[in-house]
């Protein structure tokens, strides 16, 4: 059960009050007075505290907020012996859950604490995945050590903390959403939404609809009002992936938000505000873009205030090794398998690769190797046919790979239960691609 705090000048009143609610369950602890109120709760955390209006060292609605500044996800219910209109609306201004009047609303004490002690409780939930989200998307779990990396991370630390626009450039697969959401959390925004899109990801009238909204009756299939992502981000970070992507004419609208954070939704002529805060990335050269005519050069100029360049993992070798690690392990928990060792041999050949896909190839690339492996180590034999094949084509080993191909396939299929798509990605390949090689090895 809940923690209660009673705040009361009059002991026989908080004695009773006490009693009552122990009865129910509830921890209790008392209080007579300000003072001693916030010295009960610099040493334990109430779920909810019942305060007198007037007490012999100050106003109840006055502590509503220093309870706030102590135990945030306390809730506070005023009791008052003589109820009046502006105290009440100052108690709820200052956060309090309720404000009932002692006497003729004693019937409503119990039920008030369960909601409010259960308000309590979910918002210590709340805080909890909060504080575990921020933890995950912190700079801290960036891996790497490289030099590269690090002033990448220094440039974002820096520009996390203001609410400037940021412009992340570099390949595909560097890790650019990695680096959005730790700005999002490192910044005042943290605690409202973060929320993505992925510009290449619809046509022009769809990436529209998600992007601003659209009114009941606006398009077919548009069969009710709808809010759009700016809407959604209000007050946090709304992440644009694929930028270069966007169609032109959009690009225009997006220029027009950013300029003065008003927007249509689709079929509506009165505007809508939303105050959102804009990262936004691209793999694509968009000064060619911008000659081409395919991107607005304005819009550029307006997002690219702060621009970061993400290194490939080709400009920083040294971090694969740290990423083989963090991946083993993740992969090895999700599987339920064993790993006590990653052979040298297995490391240098990661490291000797060329990776376009990135730090996303290499994940991919360690999972397989975990799907693949009978032991307990990685070894130089988990690796994927690729890296077997590397030149060896035309080789009169070619049987030999194709016979290796074909046991990698299998093994892969065995692992997604058959199930050809989630194959393919594992594989790293097209589904088309997978039904050729199965063809081709004569399995159905």
């Amino acid at each position: 059960m809940a923690n209660i705090l009673i705040i009361d000048d009059e002991e026989q009143l908080r004695q009773l009050l006490s009693r009552i609610i122990g009865l129910e369950g509830y921890t209790v602890a008392e209080a007579a007075s300000c003072a001693e109120g916030l010295k009960v709760l610099q040493r334990e955390t109430p779920d909810v505290v019942l305060c007198d209006v007037k007490l012999p060292d100050g106003s109840g609605v006055d502590m509503v907020g220093k309870i706030k500044a102590l135990a945030p996800a306390a809730e506070v219910i005023l009791l008052t012996a003589y109820g009046n209109i502006p105290d009440g609306v100052q108690a709820i201004k200052n956060g309090a859950f309720d404000y009932i009047t002692k006497g003729d609303d004693n019937n409503k004490i119990l039920p008030l604490l369960s909601r409010a002690s259960e308000k309590a409780r979910m918002q210590r939930r709340l805080t909890r995945i909060d504080d575990k989200l921020s933890e995950e998307h912190s700079f801290d779990r960036i891996i790497g050590s490289s030099d590269v990396l690090r002033r990448a991370v220094g440039l974002a630390r820096k520009v996390a903390v203001t609410d400037t626009s940021v412009l992340l450039t570099g390949e595909t697969g560097t890790g650019k959403e990695v680096f959005a959401q730790a700005i999002h959390h490192a910044s005042p925004r943290a605690g409202e939404a973060f929320v993505a899109v992925n510009c290449s990801a619809f046509s022009k009238e769809l990436l529209e609809s998600e992007l601003f909204g659209h009114k009941a009756g606006s398009f077919t299939g548009a069969t009710k009002d709808k809010k759009g992502l700016f809407e959604e981000a209000d007050r946090g970070t709304l992440f644009l992936d694929e930028l270069g992507e966007m169609p032109v004419e959009l690009q225009a609208k997006l220029l027009r938000v950013l300029e003065s954070g008003e927007f249509l939704r689709i079929g509506e002529t009165r505007p809508r505000k939303a105050d959102v805060r804009i990262i936004a990335a691209t793999n694509r050269d968009l000064a060619k873009q911008i000659a081409a005519g395919d991107f607005r050069e304005d819009l550029y100029f307006r997002l690219s205030v702060f621009r970061i360049e993400l290194p490939s993992l080709r400009e920083r070798p040294a971090d694969i090794a740290e990423y083989i690690r963090y991946f083993t392990a993740h992969f090895a928990g999700k599987m339920g398998k064993r790993i006590d060792a990653i052979d040298p041999h297995y490391v240098a050949a990661l490291e000797r690769h060329n990776w376009q896909g990135n730090v996303r190839e290499l994940r991919n690339v360690v999972e397989r190797s975990l799907i693949i492996t009978d032991g307990n180590a990685l070894t130089a034999d988990s690796l994927t046919p690729e890296f077997h094949a590397a030149g060896s084509e035309g080789s009169a080993d070619s049987m030999a790979l194709d016979e290796l191909e074909r046991r990698h396939i299998l093994r892969v299929l065995e692992y997604a239960k058959g199930n050809k798509a989630e194959a393919a990605r594992l594989l790293g390949i097209g589904i088309a691609t997978l039904y050729r090689k199965l063809d081709h090895y004569g399995v159905k």
